[in-house]
Order: C-alpha cells, then sequence, then structure tokens
C-alpha cells in the first residue's frame, strides 16, 4: 500500500480529517509565502548604486520613481530616506524604522500559522492515536475471552496512522517555517544594511554642491 494511499485517511480515523487540512493549510502558505519573498528579494548592491548615481545626478524624482516601480522592502526603506534627504541624520533614521516597522509583519504574515501546524499536527495525530487505541480496547472488552488478537493488531496499527501522520506533517511545517524564517532574515538584513548605507552617503558622501534639490518634487506616496 503507497503511503499517499487515500485509504488510510479512513483507517487512521475521524481525526485524519483535520490534519489533512492542517497539512493543506501549511502547504498552501508555504506556497504563497515563498512567492511574495521571492518577489521582494532583488540585486541589492545593483539597486542602490542606481539610486546614489542618481542622487549624484541631483535626479531625485527620478529615483523616487525607480523606488516606486521596484517591488520588495527594500525599495522602501530606499524611499523613506530619500524623502527626508534634508533633514537631519537621526531624522533619517526615524524615517527609515519607520518604514521598516511597515514592511516586517508583511514578511513575517502567516509564518507563524506555518510554525503553530508545526507545533499542533503531532498533538492532534497523538489524539486520534489514543481515541482509536481507546476504542480498541473497549472491543476486546466487549469482546470477552473470545477477543482476537489479530483484529486488535489491526486496531492498533491503525491507530498509530493518525501519530505518523501528525508527526510527518510536523517535521514539513517544521522546515518550511525554518526556511522562510531564513528569507526574512535574510531580507531584514539588507534593509538594515541600505538603510545606513543609504544615509551614510547622504549625509556625507555627497559633496554639498552636488546635494539634491530640497525642494524637488516628490511623487505621491
Amino acid at each position: 500500500m503507497g503511503i499517499f494511499d487515500f485509504s488510510l485517511i479512513e483507517r487512521g480515523g475521524p481525526l485524519m480529517w483535520p490534519l489533512l487540512i492542517l497539512s493543506l493549510i501549511g502547504f498552501v502558505f508555504f506556497i504563497e509565502r515563498t512567492l511574495y519573498l521571492h518577489k521582494g528579494q532583488i540585486r541589492t548592491n545593483s539597486f542602490l548604486d542606481g539610486i546614489k548615481n542618481l542622487v549624484r545626478k541631483r535626479r531625485l524624482v527620478e529615483a523616487l520613481t525607480v523606488c516606486e516601480e521596484t517591488p520588495g522592502p527594500v525599495a522602501k526603506i530606499v524611499k523613506a530616506a530619500l524623502l527626508s534627504h534634508d533633514k537631519s541624520e537621526q531624522v533619517m533614521l526615524g524615517a527609515v524604522r519607520d518604514a521598516a516597522l511597515v514592511e516586517i509583519p508583511s514578511l513575517e504574515r502567516r509564518i507563524g500559522t506555518i510554525a503553530a501546524i508545526a507545533k499542533v499536527s503531532p498533538l492532534v495525530g497523538l489524539l486520534g492515536t489514543i481515541v482509536a487505541l481507546l476504542q480498541a480496547f473497549f472491543l476486546m472488552q466487549e469482546s470477552g475471552p473470545y477477543a482476537d488478537s489479530a483484529t486488535f493488531s489491526e486496531q492498533v496499527t491503525n491507530a498509530l496512522i493518525t501519530s505518523a501522520a501528525g508527526l510527518a506533517i510536523s517535521i514539513m511545517a517544521y522546515l518550511a517555517h525554518h526556511f522562510l524564517y531564513g528569507r526574512v532574515r535574510a531580507l531584514v538584513h539588507d534593509m538594515e544594511w541600505v538603510g545606513n548605507d543609504l544615509i551614510q552617503f547622504l549625509q556625507r558622501d555627497v559633496p554639498e554642491d552636488e546635494e539634491v534639490e530640497a525642494n524637488a518634487e516628490t511623487p505621491a506616496s
């Protein structure tokens, strides 16, 4: 019998259905988060170099437009720094932090649910096993001296299916959470580095005669 045989659901008992639902939710969330985080990843160094070149040429509006058209949180951080380019370093730092506080929850959305699935699935599987074992013992008790050990053995085997399914779902959910969390941490690191590097550039590396004009027209946020 194959491991993906749907008869396992019937043999495992009613709690196999909640486990199936948990696995489907985890799978859908994993695919959605993977695509979302992949879309937000850009070539950070090339993007930042292009923004710096535009700023040196005093083309602030074009730099902001590039940020608007570039997906991902890194572009949002750059945009926040550029919008406060004529302010003090502390003000720019505050703008970058505020932008990060908006973007980070979007990156972490649904990842906590996958972690919860990894924790709950083994418990649901264990509950299914205990319920099935209790039913098996009740049947043995009702059968009295005529109880069939082969039947009892089959019932115990079926009872263990939910535990195995719960552990399998938990392992996959844990690996999915670990993978997604690593992607989020990489994006957050890029956001921190880009924000700090651009602030240093705007404050120290741009000569006064090449600073962008403070009254440059900016597109709507």
